[in-house]
Order: structure tokens, then sequence, then C-alpha cells
């Protein structure tokens, strides 16, 4: 499984607001048949194949434009396992058993 963050910036736009940007840019994913989960940074989610995710980077980043922006800043992380399979509910459960064994 690949797990992969999109982070879309919209440049040349006529608010600082990005919030209607982004939104569509969810629902291009959703569109796309993929399941993102907004954070306060990025959007996030998971995918069986690399051209899926590159295939989301793409309409992300024209969906943006397509709503009028002049430039868009994407930024694209890709974490993928090939020695067992990883999900992002199972990479937030390691990272909370880890930190209840750590003592401060």
């Amino acid at each position: 499984m690949i797990i992969a963050e999109i982070t879309v910036v919209p440049i040349g736009t006529k608010t600082p607001s990005v919030s209607k940007y982004v939104s569509k840019a969810v629902d291009e994913l959703k569109r796309l048949g993929l399941k993102p989960e907004l954070t306060a940074m990025g959007t996030i989610f998971e995918a069986e194949e690399m051209s899926i995710v590159l295939k989301a980077f793409e309409t992300v980043h024209e969906s943006v434009f397509e709503q009028g922006a002049e430039r868009v800043a994407t930024t694209l992380k890709i974490d993928e396992r090939r020695d067992k399979e990883g999900t992002i509910k199972q990479k937030m459960q390691s990272v909370a058993s880890a930190q209840k064994s750590v003592e401060f």
C-alpha cells in the first residue's frame, strides 16, 4: 500500500484563503475513488499503485488552475513500503503505541 500526502498552494488569487481550492482538490480525490483524509497542512490518502498516486497529483494540481489560480505550488510526499503491508491507520496505531512506552 502506498501512503501519499498532497499539499496544494494556489498563488495569484484574490484572497489569502485557500479553503475553496482545497475543498475542490479533496472532491477530485474522492472522484478518483480515493479516501482522502484532510489535515491542517495537507491531505493524505492510500493507493495500491503508483500510477494512481501520480494521477491524483496531476488531478489536484490542475483543479486549482481550473478554479482561476495563476500559479500553483503542489507538494507530494510518498511513503511506499514493500516489505510489509501498511496503512494510514496502522501507522497511527504504531506511533500511539510507541508513545505509551516512552517515559518523560
